[in-house]
């Protein structure tokens, strides 16, 4: 399985190395130099579900895509809860595996650069993972940052709130759209409570959002 998996990977442009365990795993973790981790469930003496956890607490922003032969809801759920981005069940085609790998990629790595708007005060450093409204830093949650980020990088674009879930949380997220609207009106409160006035976030009735910058 390794031996094919790092095939299509390689093939897609990608450096790979391999972990015959979770313990190697854990310890190559321990070195920089990873940007995605890719963990097999079924593994000999620690297992998918350790070493998941164990990376998150190791790494706590690395993108990591399950595979397991269990497709049950609750072990997809777990899986996501205990600090998966991604799950992918067997057997599957080497091309998705491929596509949803370069998909936590992008995700993990925002376009250079800051997103600035002087009239607000407002900044999104996506290379920092940082707002400042007025030079005070606002404190967001990651996926507050995300959905904010991707927001700003397309000033007037508007969003559905099925492709903000997939670009946001990915797409075996298992949530409903109601999500994105909880996280929209943390961001909505934060920013007004740090002086960036106005609805920045449009709600786009009958569609989902749009980021309009506001004098």
């Amino acid at each position: 399985m390794r031996r094919l998996l790092r095939i299509y990977l390689e093939n897609a442009g990608l450096r790979v190395e391999e972990a015959d365990s979770g313990d190697a795993v854990l310890t190559r973790l321990r070195r920089p130099g990873v940007d995605l981790l890719i963990l097999d469930l079924m593994m000999p003496r620690t297992d998918g579900w350790q070493t998941c956890a164990e990376a998150r607490m190791l790494i706590p922003d690395l993108p990591i895509l399950i595979l397991s032969a269990r497709s049950d809801v609750v072990d997809r759920v777990t899986g996501l809860n205990i600090g998966a981005d991604d799950y992918l069940t067997k057997p599957f085609d080497g091309r998705e595996l491929v596509a949803r790998a370069q998909a936590l990629l992008r995700r993990a790595k925002p376009e250079e650069g800051a997103a600035a708007f002087p009239g607000l005060g407002l900044v999104v450093d996506g290379m920092g993972h940082k707002v400042t409204v007025k030079g005070q830093i606002v404190s967001l949650t990651p996926k507050e940052f995300d959905l904010l980020d991707l927001l700003t990088r397309h000033v007037g674009r508007s969003f559905t709130r099925e492709e903000l879930l997939d670009r946001v949380w990915g797409m075996d997220f298992e949530g409903g759209t109601r999500t994105v609207d909880s996280h929209v009106k943390n961001i909505r409160e934060k920013l007004r409570a740090a002086g960036a006035g106005g609805e920045l976030i449009v709600t786009v009735w009958g569609v989902g959002y749009r980021f309009e910058e506001q004098s």
